[in-house]
């Protein structure tokens, strides 16, 4: 069984995403361990320069990277990253399993994005779209499509 950790930055506040995120760690019980953590966000001035703007990034990084140990698969979202469609994500968590690689860590970067010590860091950097997200509702996505990654490795229907 795959120990799935999403580690992510800043607080969910709306119940309506919660109760989301409640409902896919329900579903996804059967197929993996999933543990989600959250760390602090960092606050931004409004009219922050590029220079703090790194700084408060470099300083997420710092409480993302506490928890991830040396051994583990970390995939971070980045909107730069590579494009995958479901199936591309079922056979990349499939393979991980496999290989014997069952701790994956999913990164979800605050509003400001994620730090280019993260994104070196990670064995995969993977972008859902060109659009940004906010990092509620990406959780929300995440899940739903690692709840569908394991649809399609069962074998089990899914909706197209």
């Amino acid at each position: 069984m795959l120990n799935i950790r999403i580690i992510s930055v800043g607080k969910i506040k709306e119940k309506y995403f919660e109760n989301a995120i409640k409902e896919y760690a329900k579903r996804l019980s059967r197929y993996c361990k999933l543990e989600m953590l959250e760390v602090k966000d960092e606050p931004t001035p409004e009219g922050a320069g590029i220079k703090q703007e790194k700084e408060i990034i470099d300083k997420e990084a710092t409480g993302i990277l506490k928890h991830i140990k040396p051994d583990v698969y970390v995939i971070a979202l980045c909107i730069e990253g590579t494009m995958l469609d479901s199936e591309a994500i079922s056979a990349t968590l499939s393979k991980l399993a496999l290989q014997g690689s069952s701790n994956i860590v999913f990164i979800i970067g605050g509003s400001l994005g994620l730090s280019e010590h993260i994104k070196k860091r990670a064995d995969l950097n993977l972008s859902f779209s060109k659009l940004t997200f906010p990092h509620q509702l990406m959780r929300i996505i995440l899940l739903e499509q690692i709840y569908r990654s394991f649809r399609i490795m069962h074998g089990e229907p899914y909706h197209k």
